[in-house]
């Protein structure tokens, strides 16, 4: 039975590693919530480490990334942003609660946070607030759904999760390609869309 447990982790941690926003690591622990008839509270537990970890891991590798493919004057622009929203304080650990509690992909929050180099456990904690209570609550719903199975298999294609994708990938591309000190310092709105080596 442990393995059930294994496989919810590493679910979560697979689906919160990439730098692509998949879809919520909560489905997965969902479906094998369902599939096992785990118990509730140990796949929430389970399953938020295994995405904490992968995003971790994200924090990680992304800098990597990015200095090898995008320019060095968009890993300076978003550096920058990181800057900012470490001066923020905990004005900024609310911001990553709150987004953490809405129904979008955190990759893009990762990514910034990665390419800015602001330390892991600036936001990790603030995650794990919002991923918790957002988690606990999307698992127990889908407990409750368990009964109406297909109609639960029918709404992972629903315009609800093509909204969710469509908002991440423009998140991500807005942190690209958006010239955030611009922005910031000057106040006005420029896109550049030469940033890769």
């Amino acid at each position: 039975m442990w393995w059930q447990y294994l496989l919810v982790f590493l679910g979560a941690l697979l689906f919160d590693v990439v730098a692509f926003p998949l879809p919520p690591a909560f489905t997965i622990m969902v479906f094998l919530q369902i599939m096992f008839d785990l118990n509730i509270w140990w796949v929430i537990v389970v399953g938020v480490a295994g995405s904490i970890l992968g995003r971790y891991i994200l924090t990680l590798y992304i800098p990597l990334l990015a200095g090898r493919f995008l320019k060095r004057s968009k890993n300076e622009d978003v550096q920058f942003l990181g800057r900012k929203m470490k001066e923020k304080g905990w004005k900024g650990q609310a911001v990553i609660v709150a987004y953490s509690l809405l129904p979008l992909p955190t990759t893009p929050l990762f990514v910034a946070g990665g390419m800015a180099k602001i330390n892991a456990l600036y936001i990790i904690p603030a995650f794990f607030v919002g991923k918790f209570t957002s988690d606990s609550v999307t698992v127990h719903l889908g407990k409750y759904a368990s009964d109406h199975a297909g109609s639960l298999l029918e709404g992972a294609l629903s315009w609800k999760s093509i909204a969710g994708l469509a908002v991440g990938l423009l998140l991500l591309c807005a942190l690209v390609f958006v010239d955030w000190r611009a922005l910031i310092q000057k106040k006005t709105f420029q896109l550049n869309f030469k940033i890769w080596r």
